[in-house]
């Protein structure tokens, strides 16, 4: 009976997860504000050019836009007298979370074309596509749904509810993903991400002394660049993926393979048969992770789409309509 009430509240998330999608769709912006997606295209890629870390920072925002209240552009709010802990100082976003003022730009230049049409929230899966448009090359290149509307709830606690931290194992990662719609190819595909921007020693400092199945050449020269014990004022970063810092690209995977990744998370991923013939897969056969990761965004950013009962269109993308 269990099992049996766990795969039917998971169908009923699956089918939640369909219908936000069919209120979606390519093009939605062509006769609202035309110039919308190049706009926002032209703001990241000015900015990518800059620094790829922030680019990095963007996709990593839609993300945990998606997984706290859907994606609806939550992650932006600021803190206010009646709401002081939003979703960005949730402690998987601060002081991490980059890319803020990137949206902000591209909200003003859109708001300047097309006043009050554009969401916040197509603002970030737009950005989000073409950061990995300009990371990987030109190799990832997709065409999202569009539609969306801004969310006026965003609460810290729930980023550690609902966003999986660096320390899960496989259980708990495919639990966390199932719990939003998206299975364990879209996990391990979206895990891939990994492949560009830094991360905290914090978060993996558990894994830099024996017994671990890090790469021992790896967990000596992290053990270089981290402190012995790594806290809120002293908590150097270091790039994720060595060989490729700056590129949005398979290497990620071959590095799981090499067992030469940060986090239990990464690791993780060789924990079953089912999910290391993925990597296999992914680190193996050129263009084939670009293509999984640019339908994964897709379908991920169908969560929990708002309606015009708990939506809006915000004129600025930090505070919600009055």
């Amino acid at each position: 009976m269990a099992a049996a009430r766990v795969a039917m509240w998971v169908a009923c998330v699956l089918a939640m997860a369909a219908a936000c999608q069919g209120r979606l769709r390519v093009g939605y912006y062509k006769r609202k504000c035309a110039p919308a997606e190049y706009v926002v295209r032209a703001v990241v890629g000015n900015a990518v050019r800059q620094n790829p870390g922030v680019g990095a920072g963007i996709v990593r925002m839609f993300f945990h836009d998606c997984f706290v209240q859907g994606c609806d552009a939550s992650v932006l709010l600021d803190p206010t007298a009646a709401n002081p802990q939003p979703e960005k100082l949730g402690p998987p976003n601060f002081p991490s979370l980059r890319g803020f003022e990137v949206i902000d730009a591209a909200k003003a230049a859109v708001e300047k074309a097309c006043p009050g049409v554009v969401s916040c929230a197509d603002i970030i899966a737009f950005a989000a596509r073409d950061a990995s448009f300009f990371l990987s090359g030109g190799g990832i290149s997709y065409r999202i749904p569009a539609g969306r509307l801004d969310g006026r709830v965003s609460l810290a606690n729930e980023t550690l509810a609902f966003l999986p931290p660096p320390v899960f194992n496989l259980t708990q990662l495919v639990a966390s993903f199932q719990a939003k719609g998206l299975d364990a190819d879209d996990m391990v595909t979206l895990s891939g991400a990994h492949t560009i921007g830094r991360s905290h020693c914090s978060s993996f400092a558990d894994r830099l002394s024996p017994p671990s199945d890090m790469d021992p050449g790896l967990a000596a020269a992290l053990r270089s660049k981290c402190p012995a014990s790594p806290n809120f004022t002293d908590d150097a970063t270091v790039a994720q993926d060595a060989v490729t810092p700056d590129r949005m690209d398979r290497q990620y995977y071959r590095n799981v393979l090499d067992r030469k990744v940060l986090f239990d998370s990464d690791a993780a991923l060789l924990a079953s048969r089912q999910t290391a013939a993925m990597v296999a897969r992914n680190a193996a056969a050129r263009g084939r992770w670009e293509r999984r990761f640019a339908r994964a965004m897709v379908k991920m950013g169908g969560i929990e789409v708002k309606t015009a009962a708990n939506g809006e269109i915000r004129r600025m993308c930090r505070v919600v309509n009055e």
